[in-house]
């Protein structure tokens, strides 16, 4: 109902501004002196008065005659149709005579006369009016741009987030503290005046703060961080004002600024230094937040994925006090994120969310939805009535490689050099055990890619050993060697291997210690934060020392490539099979490798499977390595190596 009223009132408005100008132009009308007065005459009598001259003037509408006698009494008469001789009468008898069109009304004459400028009164009014007003009308970009949450609109509740535990546990204390202050205050603490979510893209920072609008009973405001920077010097800063001015009149409320790092990051790194619109606005929110006036009873909640470029003094204890990092799911958070997404999806018996999960490490809360769209739209254009684990097999393999390009035009050449390339890739990830487990190597080209690789973790993954980080790099270099031994040439497939290698050798030396350089770090990222970009990094080292770090990323990729070409050239008949495989395949599985390893036909018939928790097969002796080591990674996701 509150949304019918504004038209309704713009409506009452409109009529009674009309009605208004209507009746001034009445009360004006008859206002004016009026020229005749009710005095009517025959004709006869009219043409009585001419001849003895008593008649002054006349006005001579059509057949209508109104004029004045020389005594100066007005009078009205009616002339006969085309009555010829009157106008020649009347000069005879010196008549001043007027002529009217009789065709044209009065008050056609004040409409021409007075409408503009009773228009432009009303526009006058109205534009007034909207200037004082608030909302989207004119001149009111210094007011909030946020949506106060409807208890009318479907709610989301926390029983539609999954896979974030903690982080519900957190935001349900937070929703506490509005429903029940007393609690919590008469043991000496206060309410936090903000919270920061923090994590990756995708991992439901935006759904989480909608779950806390439909769980809390107060009020709660939404708004982007690009919703307060405009063009218009103080913008931001008005709206900040405006925004915590409503939220004290809801108080007690809660506030959401989606992408607060559109407003947030560090002061003194903008091209306009302390008088940058955008500080202007940080400024303001700071002293919002923790200023000399108390917003007793509003808490601030907040989502980025990029901490690292907010300004200090917001995320000071006091502003933001509580800091909740959302983190990928894990294998039972995926699979609670999968019950939630599949609802209202009609599946078929054979599917199995645990397997699925398993197989999806690396995958935030948006990729496992896009994931599940796409099997239902993928069993939709077949015409089926349940989505079943193939469809669920094909989406993670169009999420995870792209579309198959099954009519793109290859020679028998190329096409060769493809599979001895990916076999190259599937047969070394085989054979050396820290390497990933192969899932899948196709031929068919998939995105950008001729053909491609797919290695899926046993388990989810939070720090890499040097022993799997150079399994990573043999398997990135045995495409280029199994080029050469079986074909005898170099192509231009292994440019993105070569690309991903020397990033994993550089990041074991630079980053991780892993090198004979020692347990040192070199390079200071050295970030714009205005622009947001990592676009140099800082040398802190001597030119010795750079040297010395290209020979050691030199030296870890060739032993590799050693490592790669020796296994590829003990198993050169594998590798021949794996690849008229293929050519003749074009699609081949784990299992379908471990057969060609040890010799066996392969299968006729094989039902999807998707790597589970049991030890992989050896089939050479480990190389000499570095002894393991852990670093501070992210999960890893699944593994590709492309042509």
């Amino acid at each position: 109902m509150a949304q019918k009223k504004k038209p309704e009132k713009a409506y009452k408005n409109i009529l009674f501004w009309m009605a208004t100008g209507a009746i001034i132009i009445i009360l004006w009308s008859l206002w004016q002196p009026s020229s005749t007065s009710d005095k009517e005459i025959t004709f006869s009598q009219f043409m009585t008065a001419v001849e003895k001259n008593e008649v002054q003037e006349v006005t001579i509408t059509g057949s209508q005659l109104e004029g004045k006698f020389i005594s100066g009494d007005p009078f009205k008469s009616v002339s006969p149709d085309q009555y010829n001789d009157l106008v020649k009468i009347l000069r005879e008898h010196n008549v001043i005579i007027t002529v009217k069109d009789s065709s044209r009304s009065p008050w056609y004459s004040y409409l021409f006369t007075w409408f503009p400028i009773i228009l432009l009164i009303l526009f006058w009014v109205f534009f007034m009016r909207q200037m004082q007003s608030g909302g989207n009308k004119a001149l009111s970009f210094g007011k909030s741009r946020a949506k106060l949450f409807s208890g009318l609109q479907k709610k989301v509740t926390f029983k539609d987030v999954a896979g974030v535990e903690e982080a519900k546990e957190e935001l349900r204390e937070i929703i506490g503290f509005l429903k029940d202050p007393k609690k919590f205050q008469k043991l000496g603490g206060r309410i936090p005046k903000g919270v920061l979510l923090v994590g990756a893209p995708g991992t439901g920072k935006t759904l989480l703060a909608r779950a806390v609008a439909g769980e809390a009973d107060v009020s709660f405001f939404s708004i982007s961080g690009s919703d307060f920077v405009e063009m218009f010097v103080g913008v931001g800063a008005s709206r900040v004002r405006d925004l915590f001015d409503q939220g004290k009149k809801k108080a007690p409320c809660l506030i959401f600024i989606d992408e607060i790092d559109a407003v947030g990051r560090h002061r003194g790194a903008g091209l306009g230094g302390g008088h940058d619109e955008r500080e202007q606005t940080l400024n303001q929110l700071l002293v919002e937040m923790d200023g000399f006036d108390a917003n007793e009873g509003i808490i601030l909640i907040a989502a980025t994925n990029r901490p690292d470029i907010l300004d200090n003094a917001l995320l000071r204890p006091g502003r933001f006090d509580r800091r909740i990092v959302v983190n990928m799911p894990d294998v039972k958070g995926r699979e609670e994120i999968l019950k939630v997404h599949i609802k209202n999806i009609p599946l078929d018996k054979n599917v199995d969310l645990k397997v699925l999960a398993r197989s999806t490490p690396g995958f935030s809360g948006a990729d496992l939805a896009n994931l599940i769209n796409e099997a239902a739209l993928l069993a939709a254009r077949f015409s089926k009535t349940k989505v079943n684990m193939k469809d669920l097999e094909s989406s993670k393999d169009k999420v995870l490689m792209g579309v198959e390009r099954k009519s793109m035009i290859i020679s028998d050449e190329e096409k060769k050099s493809t599979a001895y390339h990916e076999a190259g890739h599937a047969l070394v990830a085989a054979l050396i055990p820290e390497a990933d487990p192969i899932h899948k190597v196709t031929i068919i080209p998939r995105g950008m890619a001729l053909g491609l690789t797919q290695q899926l973790p046993i388990d989810d993954r939070y720090t890499y050993s040097s022993k799997h980080l150079e399994a990573q790099l043999s398997v990135l270099m045995a495409g280029r060697v199994a080029e050469i031994i079986a074909l005898d040439k170099i192509t231009t497939g292994a440019a993105n291997d070569f690309e991903k290698a020397t990033d994993i050798a550089h990041n074991m030396v630079c980053q991780y210690g892993m090198s004979d350089l020692g347990p040192l770090s070199y390079g200071d990222n050295n970030e714009m934060v205005f622009l947001g970009r990592e676009l140099t990094t800082q040398k802190n080292f001597s030119e010795k020392t750079a040297e010395q770090i290209d020979n050691e990323v030199k030296k870890i990729v060739t032993r590799n490539y050693e490592r790669s070409e020796y296994l590829l050239k003990k198993y050169s008949a594998e590798l021949r099979k794996t690849a008229e495989a293929l050519l003749e395949k074009e699609v081949l599985s784990s299992d379908d490798i471990d057969a060609l390893i040890n010799g066996k036909d392969l299968p006729k018939k094989k039902a999807a499977k998707s790597p589970k928790s049991k030890s992989k097969k050896t089939y050479t002796k480990k190389t000499k390595d570095s002894s393991p080591k852990k670093q501070a990674a992210p999960k890893k996701k699944p593994t590709q190596t492309k042509k």
